[in-house]
């Protein structure tokens, strides 16, 4: 077991959290409600997991891997509630897990990429971005490029868990992505999925009107 273990609110959902990016949160299950009141009277992050498929209600399984979250911009509400904004800080991975209060808690120790030479990474990350800017651009329906480069992270690591976050992919292909400890890896698979991707999302953007006409011809 690490040394730097600790213990930690877990907080199952149908989502991946990555580090660096935000998770808007409307919490109104009286076990989470609890949870944030503990995590602000603790001063303490809570941590955003994957739920796996065929989890009971109440008895949720999660992956092992998950994000660090910490809140901001609490806003409670008059019935209780709250909404949150989840900013992802570091990954960790859960050792054990605990039923003892309402909400599920858990021990757990960082999880990091292994370190990797930059110059094996700066052409990956160049080509990354480019594709990425793209795809965004197409996504968000946003005509000015230069507004996203600029926003984007300029780290191997941080990048490369921007774009798994935003990808319109599977929540399984996501966590697969969170658990790599290779930025390298990550990078090769995203800049794969996006090669797909970019073209065929610029197809169904520029298609002619009359397309679907001449498909029912």
């Amino acid at each position: 077991m690490s040394a730097t273990a600790t213990e930690l609110p877990l907080f199952p959902l149908n989502v991946v959290l990555f580090p660096g990016t935000v998770l808007p949160l409307h919490i109104f299950e009286p076990r989470y409600r609890e949870m944030v009141v503990d995590c602000q009277r603790e001063n303490k992050p809570f941590g955003v997991v994957l739920v796996k498929a065929g989890s009971k209600f109440m008895r949720e399984e999660p992956y092992e891997v998950g994000t660090l979250a910490e809140i901001h911009n609490l806003r409670p509400l008059e019935d209780g509630c709250y909404d949150l904004m989840a900013v992802g800080i570091q990954r960790f991975r859960i050792l054990s897990q605990s039923h003892e209060k309402s909400y599920l808690s858990g021990l757990v120790e960082v999880y990091e990429d292994e370190p990797e030479p930059e110059e094996m990474l700066t052409p990956m990350v160049q080509q990354a971005r480019g594709l990425f800017e793209t795809y965004l651009s197409m996504l968000l329906d946003a005509p000015e490029e230069n507004d996203l480069h600029t926003n984007l992270p300029e780290a191997a690591e941080d990048l490369s868990h921007f774009i798994a976050y935003f990808l319109e992919i599977e929540d399984t292909k996501k966590q697969h992505y969170l658990e790599l400890t290779s930025t390298q890896q990550r990078l090769a698979e995203e800049i794969a999925v996006l090669r797909r991707e970019v073209p065929f999302m610029r197809q169904l953007l520029f298609k002619r009107p009359d397309d679907d006409l001449t498909m029912l011809n």
